[in-house]
């Protein structure tokens, strides 16, 4: 027997819905109402499975995130995305590595949820303008137009300068390291002078309800001794896993110029339960 589709295509399905939702809870969920669709349509005559089944998923994303919109209006402090353990292999398709970092999926939650559904088929997926069309109810014409202002969005608001996979690497060491002794001026040396804090514990850990700016002050509030700081991969990038008195976070960096300028830190429970096996992801 052939392998049902759905199933040989359920990587990229997840990753998918993932980067729409930046929930992979949610991203399951979807995963489960396409499943129970797909069960019930005449599979031999859908000629493109792949195809079909990327436009199953985007229509229950995009309901999700209309339902989820909502639900984020009424979240205590700032919301992150949901950090997943990954290998590091995800870091050698580039793409698909800023595609599903955290700075990228915070930068989307930045968009609509028809833009933020676009520029992932397209921008990520390389999906036809007439496949996308199809998946989000809109006219091909509409779609490129939504295209071209959603890059324009995320362009503004990405990290300006790429850095190497070495330096990044090198730079989140230090980064860990400075954490380990909890030594100010080693945290000063290692963040850029302008670097922001966006810390998310949902209201179930204690974490700043608004961005922290400046050097000094996150050095302060980051400077405790007395933490178990290991390195992790997370979202195909070099990142932190930091636990303190039975409390876990997992911490994701922006480097740009050799220093860091952002620093995401999800310390929500509820978000950290695929911190212990690598999820796989694909386009």
């Amino acid at each position: 027997m052939t392998e049902d589709p759905f199933v040989a295509h359920r990587t990229l399905l997840f990753t998918v819905a993932y980067e729409m939702l930046g929930s992979a809870a949610d991203a399951e969920d979807v995963l489960q109402d396409s499943w129970l669709r797909w069960a019930d349509v005449d599979q031999a005559q859908v000629s493109e499975p792949r195809a079909y089944l990327v436009r199953v998923v985007t229509r229950q994303a995009l309901n999700r995130l209309r339902t989820l919109s909502r639900r984020r209006e009424e979240y205590v402090g700032e919301w992150l995305p949901e950090p997943l353990l990954t290998s590091p292999d995800v870091a050698e398709d580039v793409e698909l590595a800023e595609s599903v970092s955290i700075a990228m999926l915070t930068v989307l939650e930045t968009l609509g949820p028809a833009e933020r559904a676009v520029f992932v088929l397209r921008e990520v997926f390389d999906v036809p303008y007439g496949e996308i069309a199809e998946a989000v109810g809109k006219s091909a014409a509409a779609v490129r137009q939504i295209a071209r202002r959603a890059r324009e969005h995320v362009a503004a608001r990405r990290p300006r300068v790429a850095v190497s996979r070495s330096e990044q690497q090198a730079v989140v060491e230090r980064f860990l390291a400075a954490l380990r002794t909890g030594q100010v001026q080693e945290l000063l040396e290692v963040m850029a002078p302008d670097v922001v804090l966006v810390t998310d514990g949902g209201g179930l850990a204690a974490a700043a309800r608004a961005p922290i700016h400046g050097a000094e002050l996150v050095a302060q509030l980051l400077a405790r001794p007395g933490r178990a700081v290991s390195a992790v991969w997370l979202n195909g990038a070099p990142a932190g896993r930091i636990e303190l008195d039975g409390r876990l976070a997992a911490v994701s960096l922006v480097v740009e110029d050799g220093r860091v300028t952002r620093i995401h830190a999800v310390a929500n429970p509820q978000k950290l339960t695929r911190l212990d096996e690598p999820a796989e992801l694909a386009r």
